[in-house]
């Protein structure tokens, strides 16, 4: 199935998504819609579980690609800077079949990283807004993670680099897609938590709402940090409140 046929399809996965119930607009309540990144962000860097996609990466430009082994460090850098992911840049200057290129990275055991977070479940649960995954990962990737959380019926949907036609994060396009499937009109209804800053800088000139996770000593520019994503209630308790 190609990448359009694929998209058509996930149609129905992105809003049949299991979701809890909430009400949007609500009186006095600030905020619609949460949109959470995925790795790094709902569980901890220090899982090992991005490490080992990061290792996958290296494996898959010697083997897969061609690039030197040498040379591969330098290149995933500028990729990854350059483009947002390094799958554009192998898409660019290499024609890399994306399909091919995400499930060879992903083609890892969830369980031997992460285990389910009733507490974080929990936590998610009880925030009234909408919550979106917005990710530069794809769709199989994220219910992966969430599933293996215990955490994938608290979201709406998923917002992946193939709904957003590979105008990933940081690029300006990938958060009029990501306000566009969440039925949002107005940035300044939405939060955004990201570990990367880079991704949060332009959703704060867009006029959203931004909390970095995770990334000490780099808040410059945002409006909010959480050393963990379980400290959304300590830290921005007006979600609940709706103040």
């Amino acid at each position: 199935m190609n990448l359009t046929c694929q998209y058509q399809c996930l149609e129905t996965f992105y809003w049949g998504f299991s979701v809890k119930n909430s009400i949007r607009y609500n009186a006095g309540m600030h905020f619609s819609t949460l949109f959470f990144d995925l790795d790094a962000t709902l569980y901890p860097a220090s899982s090992g579980l991005w490490e080992q996609i990061r290792l996958r990466i290296f494996r898959y430009m010697r083997e897969e690609v061609g690039i030197p082994e040498e040379l591969i460090p330098e290149t995933r850098d500028k990729y990854w800077k350059t483009y947002g992911t390094t799958l554009e840049g192998l898409r660019i200057h290499h024609q890399t079949d994306p399909d091919h290129y995400l499930k060879y990275v992903h083609d890892i055991s969830m369980m031997d990283y992460l285990e389910p977070d009733p507490e974080l479940q929990k936590l998610l649960t009880s925030l009234p807004q909408e919550l979106w995954i917005f990710t530069n990962a794809d769709h199989r990737h994220a219910k992966n993670v969430l599933n293996t959380l215990g955490i994938a019926d608290c979201f709406s949907g998923i917002v992946d680099l193939i709904a957003m036609d590979f105008q990933v994060k940081p690029r300006p396009d990938s958060y009029q897609t990501a306000l566009k499937m969440a039925g949002e009109s107005d940035p300044a209804h939405c939060v955004l938590f990201d570990d990367l800053i880079q991704n949060l800088l332009p959703a704060k000139k867009m006029g959203f709402t931004t909390s970095l996770v995770g990334e000490i000593g780099k808040t410059d520019g945002v409006d909010y940090y959480l050393d963990s994503i379980h400290d959304i209630q300590n830290m921005m308790p007006q979600l609940w409140s709706g103040k």
